[in-house]
């Protein structure tokens, strides 16, 4: 392993993704924050919602940032690089293996899925306060929920990227990632759907239902939410699946 190469790599990742940071910031908050503003505080100040909605939100919103942002960063450039650009066959003549390609990616998606995260959660405080009521119990749990989040959103992206034509991003996201959200718990919590038991237990094949009851587990644990044990359980299940479904697609198309 040559490690040099590696972190060589991972540089040119943030540098790229320094350079695109207004483009990036459009595509990844602009609708989370859209949201924030219509339920949280169109729909609340109306007297619509009540005003406790916003603290339930707010876990749900940080979860579509993550996972899109750890998708888009990861799917779209392999995407590009192996249709488009064919930029990835000057990284497969790096002396690396070509899994440690893979898990550069993954790495760089993480890190993008984890600043958008935090930056979303003091931008929606801002645009819902007064009345969100946010107490982190356990930083260390709130710390491996967050990692778990973004791990899983880019193993996604890895799998979707290695997966998908450049014919099909729009099927990607219409078929995928919109059923994802709104299935995902995330605008309500799991118990919210106790009225319709079959959804309920359907609903637990889709990853974003743990990150969203995770996220609420530990920002807002007022709330009704999923045991943590069940929710780090099930997001490693989900991490390393992807990873693992993401690798082996990823040396398939490497090698063709």
């Amino acid at each position: 392993m040559n490690w040099k190469t590696f972190f060589a790599m991972l540089a040119r990742d943030a540098h790229v993704a320094r350079r695109n940071a207004i483009q990036l910031f459009m595509q990844t908050f602009l609708q989370p924050l859209l949201f924030v503003f219509i339920f949280g505080k169109v729909m609340v100040g109306s007297g619509y919602m009540r005003a406790e909605y916003k603290s339930l939100l707010l876990p749900g919103i940080i979860a579509i940032s993550m996972t899109f942002t750890g998708v888009w960063a990861v799917a779209m450039p392999l995407i590009a690089e192996f249709q488009w650009t064919r930029e990835i066959e000057d990284r497969l003549l790096a002396p690396i293996s070509v899994g440690w390609i893979a898990v550069e990616k993954v790495i760089a998606g993480m890190l993008q899925a984890l600043v958008a995260g935090l930056v979303v959660l003091p931008l929606a405080w801002l645009v819902l306060r007064p009345g969100v009521e946010i107490n982190i119990g356990s930083p260390l749990t709130f710390a491996v929920i967050i990692l778990l989040v973004a791990g899983f959103s880019s193993c996604g992206g890895l799998a979707l990227g290695c997966s998908m034509n450049q014919q099909h991003i729009g099927l990607m996201f219409s078929m995928v990632m919109t059923p994802m959200i709104f299935f995902g718990c995330t605008y309500y919590p799991w118990s919210a759907l106790k009225t319709f038991p079959i959804l309920q237990k359907a609903v637990l094949i889709n990853p974003l239902v743990y990150a969203s009851e995770g996220l609420r587990a530990t920002l807002v644990p007022q709330f009704p939410h999923l045991s943590i044990t069940a929710v780090i359980a099930a997001l490693l299940f989900f991490d390393v699946l992807l990873l693992v479904l993401g690798l082996r697609q990823f040396e398939n198309k490497s090698v063709t």
